[in-house]
């Protein structure tokens, strides 16, 4: 099955959408949830989830800093924010770091289906069934622990340490690529 994991600071959505989807109906389940930012960061890491719903504003982390840093770890994850955010600037932002889906609250039922229908189709579409042998795990695990670069490692300590300044992307890569020559 598709592990899905749905990250919010407001405990009724949380709790709506993983209790109100019949997620067996795409093959899914929901695997965690998390109400903050570093939450939500260290359970994707423990549970590798295929799919992801999560706000954009949320304490310790925002969406966006947590997108840019577990897109970079883990590149076929999907990911649908739902957020009450208007601003065209995020939304932007959203599509640059590659989401499904950008949906604004309150979403209604069909909306949050085909976003899920559209994150499955894409994992389809890149040969991931939800099905995992061991040697996968264990392969998908050695590319995952080889993927924790220099660059990523700092990336993370970076936006961790300024949650409290909202970063852009390119704020991040800036700063890492100036840390990352300075090494050289």
């Amino acid at each position: 099955m598709y592990k899905v994991m749905i990250i919010d600071d407001e405990p009724i959505i949380v709790e709506g959408i993983s209790k109100s989807i019949a997620w067996e109906k795409w093959n899914c389940r929901v695997v965690a949830t998390a109400n903050d930012g570093l939450e939500g960061k260290r359970l994707i890491e423990e549970h590798r989830p295929h799919m992801i719903f999560l706000d954009i504003c949320m304490p310790e982390l925002d969406g966006l800093g947590m997108i840019a840093a577990v897109k970079s770890q883990f590149a076929d994850m999907e990911i649908s924010i739902l957020t009450g955010f208007r601003d065209f600037d995020y939304a932007q932002e959203a599509i640059r770091l590659g989401v499904t889906r950008y949906l604004l609250k309150p979403s209604n039922m069909s909306e949050l289906e085909e976003a899920i229908s559209a994150m499955c189709g894409n994992l389809k579409n890149k040969g991931i069934s939800g099905e995992e042998t061991e040697e996968q795990t264990q392969d998908k695990e050695e590319q995952e622990n080889a993927s924790g670069s220099f660059i990523v490692k700092n990336a993370m300590k970076y936006i961790e340490e300024n949650y409290n300044h909202k970063l852009t992307l390119s704020e991040v890569a800036e700063k890492n690529i100036c840390q990352s020559m300075a090494f050289k």
